[in-house]
């Protein structure tokens, strides 16, 4: 599954990267916790979450994710864009909820990968 194909089945909106789109991506995580992310993902290319702060682009670019998915409306500000332009993250925002928004990209065939216990 592509990047384009995400913001499509979340019905999200790109807030950059455009250039990225068609970047394939393999599995995903849904995660409000940076903690659980660092500690129990590993190789997920596509985040989801509803925390807005400079620590999930921090956390998506330590774990080499390629897209983070702002959830239940949440928008990042200026300076959270900027910030995933520099690291070449794809941003998109829906006004999905977590659950129902992994639930259609796993429906549609993106993996949940391998998780680290």
């Amino acid at each position: 599954m592509t990047i384009r194909e995400v913001a499509t089945l979340l019905h999200a909106e790109v807030l950059c990267c455009e250039k990225l789109l068609d970047t394939e991506v393999h599995s995903a995580c849904g995660s409000d916790m940076m903690s659980d992310v660092l500690a129990f993902v590993k190789d997920q290319a596509v985040l989801l979450t509803g925390l807005v702060n400079l620590q999930v682009i921090r956390t998506a670019e330590m774990m080499d994710m390629k897209c983070v998915v702002f959830i239940r409306g949440k928008r990042p500000d200026p300076a959270m864009i900027d910030f995933a332009i520099t690291k070449g993250i794809v941003l998109l925002c829906s006004n999905m909820r977590m659950y129902p928004a992994c639930g259609i990209l796993y429906k549609n065939g993106l993996g949940a990968g391998e998780i680290t216990v």
